[in-house]
């Protein structure tokens, strides 16, 4: 059973094909000629973390591709408390076609994807988030046309969006740098899965803890927010240790003339960033936003059909 668990779990070319595919669905929706591909399918998105983009996306995806979407709020299933992981997971199964979870811990999306017998989509988890990397790179591909050789810099912490987005960005040749503060790395495994990762595709991981150096030359700048869901009772001490991580209009200064700005969202304006630089001519945060139904399209006709069937 193939599933969307991890951006290492496929190959470079298998990326690049899936970005391909999503900006071909995506100039397909703008001439109003979507094709019915998900027609009789449906999608279980189940919650334990709330989301604006995420239920949205994935709900507008299916509907775009003539498909279902069902939600499940955190109430009606509880995960893993009031109902075994693996008893959801194999019920789940015999009702939809495909199953999107958004979850707090990693190992609940592989326990459900262990007990599946339909796809799994991992929609965000602690550890990563394969689904916004999608996205970004989608993003970045549009903008320049290749990720081979730019320059994308992550500035802030060495979370699971950075996780996610250093993997997809070095799987398509790009240089992956990151600022963030002492104690607010990635984590030590994963820096060197990136660092081989770029190895075999010809860019590099940089680490730094010094935004204006991760800025200079930077073709992308990228930014999250200081505290993660799950990590309220840090906010305090996180708001003391990132403001020189702000990305404002100084920093975006250091980076290349042609420099995109991008950043997850929900933003909190006047700390990661500025709103001179959120609503300024180089912000692609909205046109970001709008790829996670885009490259979440390619992602479940993948799943379910094994790429586009008229592309074969």
């Amino acid at each position: 059973m193939k599933h969307f668990l991890d951006i290492v779990d496929f190959t470079s070319e298998e990326i690049q094909g899936l970005l391909t595919l999503a900006s071909n669905l995506k100039a397909e929706q703008k001439k109003g000629e979507s094709r019915p591909l998900l027609k009789g399918k449906v999608l279980a998105m189940v919650f334990q973390k709330p989301s604006l983009r995420t239920r949205v996306s994935f709900d507008m995806a299916m509907r775009d591709l003539s498909g279902d979407a069902l939600y499940l709020s955190p109430n009606e299933i509880d995960l893993g408390k009031r109902e075994s992981i693996a008893d959801v997971s194999r019920v789940l199964s015999g009702y939809v076609q495909i199953v999107m979870a958004r979850v707090f811990s990693h190992q609940h999306i592989l326990e459900l994807a262990k007990w599946s017998s339909v796809p799994v989509i991992n929609g965000l988890s602690d550890y990563n988030h394969p689904c916004q990397a999608m996205a970004d790179a989608l993003t970045i591909y549009e903008e320049f046309g290749s990720l081979k050789g730019l320059n994308v810099s992550y500035i802030g912490d060495g979370n699971n969006v950075a996780v996610s987005l250093m993997k997809v960005v070095t799987k398509l040749g790009a240089n992956f740098r990151i600022a963030n503060p002492e104690g607010y790395d990635m984590p030590e495994g994963d820096i060197e899965l990136g660092k081989e990762i770029a190895r075999e595709n010809g860019g590099s991981v940089t680490l730094l803890h010094e935004p204006q150096a991760a800025a200079d030359g930077a073709d992308v700048i990228y930014t999250d927010t200081w505290t993660s869901m799950g990590q309220e009772e840090e906010a305090r001490k996180r708001e003391q240790v990132f403001p020189p991580y702000q990305v404002n209009q100084a920093l975006l200064g250091l980076a290349k003339p042609k420099a995109i700005v991008m950043h997850c969202l929900p933003a909190h304006r006047g700390q990661e960033i500025t709103d001179n630089v959120a609503d300024g001519p180089q912000s692609r945060l909205f046109p970001q936003a709008e790829n996670r139904m885009h490259a979440q399209k390619a992602v479940l006709v993948d799943l379910l059909l094994g790429g586009d069937p008229d592309a074969k």
